[in-house]
């Protein structure tokens, strides 16, 4: 495990390199944050994580019972601790955007306009939308964020 990178992977340097590309300008790893978000634009007040699907536990559910107590315990703890830190950056008035490492590697264009309307303000969708909704000026966030949202 010690081998494994915490930041600075390539596909937040992929992700990273795109906006900058495109003009937008952030902070990375932003320590007074809580969660130390991946992606953090500070003017728009919106945080970024792209989250690894084995280390936040994408549809841990269905695997769970084929991992040892060891990891079934740290993933149940990762995903309880990222839930902590969306509800203390919503708290503080940021919009927090958590992206999957499949769903930026399935589709990174969608992925990259997810953020970009985000920070520009737009409305929040589905990301299964984003396809749909690609002519349209909608958010297009991770489906776990659009949950919270409707749960509150």
């Amino acid at each position: 495990m010690s081998r494994v990178r915490g930041r600075d992977t390539g596909l937040e340097t992929r992700v990273r390199s795109e906006l900058h590309r495109r003009g937008l300008r952030f902070r990375k790893h932003v320590k007074e944050l809580p969660g130390k978000p991946d992606i953090a634009f500070t003017k728009a007040k919106v945080a970024v994580f792209l989250d690894g699907d084995f280390w936040h536990g994408y549809g841990f559910s269905t695997w769970q019972d084929t991992v040892s107590p060891f990891w079934k315990a740290k993933i149940a703890k990762t995903i309880e601790r990222d839930r902590r830190y969306n509800r203390q950056l919503q708290v503080i008035g940021w919009t927090v955007l958590r992206l999957w490492q499949h769903d930026i590697e399935k589709d990174f264009e969608a992925s990259i306009k997810c953020i970009t309307a985000a920070v520009n303000g737009k409305s929040t969708v589905s990301i299964d939308q984003a396809h749909r909704d690609d002519r349209e000026e909608k958010t297009v966030v991770n489906r776990e964020l659009v949950r919270l949202e409707l749960q509150k």
